[in-house]
């Protein structure tokens, strides 16, 4: 059970018409601060709930985790326990493949689906071997290597220096035992591509113009997929348009929110006794 994350619940909680409530997962190797602007924003007039994953932040790595779903079922168990029955659901980059396996999962809460700096597609062969490969790495030799050789792909080399400073101390910050266990997960994940085709709620995708990790194209191809979605490049962000560019990002979310927010509370939305899709 899930109620052992950290997480942050900001916002005024109301139960006479509220706006609906935003979930926040975060990526790999982050923990919620990385959602720290998206907080501020939107908590003033809605519920906002941004946890640690298992294994990240403030959260524990036991229970290890061993199957990539798990991730989404801690979400869904941690929402069980806050009372919240249906949300808008974001996630970026690995967040953005826990928000995929939670629509997989339970779709019938989810009522919005923002996909951030992420990709649909399953882990290549040569992509479970770097990935088992990193996490020996990680294991044996701690997080700080890693994260001052990827820092500036996570955020682009011209990021403010405040913004570099804040993603090298989430990397730094992370258990190596909770994102070794996390990338073996996720190397076996399934393949999301189809699922995207039935998304039945508005989504959004979200991409940093100069991310390396998971480029434009990518962005482009689930945009092409999702049947009612709207796509929004963030120019002079990399990975990471949320803390680099939040201005902008907080924008394109702003503008979804309302429109989920106006629509009917069933619209789009699977019957709770629906099977969730299958993959």
């Amino acid at each position: 059970m899930a109620p052992f994350l950290a997480f942050e619940d900001k916002g005024p909680v109301t139960s006479r018409q509220p706006l609906v409530p935003l979930v926040l997962v975060h990526g790999h190797p982050f923990d919620r601060t990385m959602w720290a602007p998206q907080l501020g924003t939107f908590s003033a007039a809605r519920r906002v709930i941004a946890p640690d994953l298992r294994g990240y932040g403030a959260s524990p790595t036991a229970p290890a985790l061993t199957d990539f779903s798990q991730f989404a079922r801690d979400v869904e168990s941690l929402l069980d326990e806050l009372g919240v029955d249906s949300f808008v659901l974001a996630g970026l980059s690995m967040g953005g493949q826990i928000a995929m396996d939670c629509y997989r999962l339970f779709p019938g809460r989810v009522r919005g689906l923002v996909l951030a700096d992420t990709f649909p597609a399953a882990e290549t062969p040569e992509g479970v071997r770097t990935r088992d490969a990193m996490a020996d790495r990680l294991l044996r030799e701690g997080m700080r290597g890693y994260a001052d050789e990827v820092l500036e792909r996570m955020v682009a080399p011209y990021a403010p220096a405040e913004v570099k400073a804040h993603v090298h101390r989430m990397m730094t910050a992370t258990s190596p035992k909770g994102a070794a266990a996390a990338l073996r997960a996720r190397a076996r994940r399934p393949d999301y591509a189809a699922l995207l085709t039935r998304v039945t709620v508005p989504a959004l995708v979200v991409v940093g113009a100069d991310d390396t990790y998971t480029p434009v194209s990518d962005a482009r191809a689930m945009h092409a997929a999702l049947p009612d979605s709207s796509l929004h490049v963030i120019e002079g962000a990399a990975h990471m348009p949320n803390l680099e560019r939040p201005e902008k990002f907080d924008r394109a979310l702003g503008e979804f929110l309302a429109r989920v927010d106006a629509q009917p509370v069933d619209a789009g939305r699977r019957q709770p006794s629906a099977a969730p899709p299958r993959l």
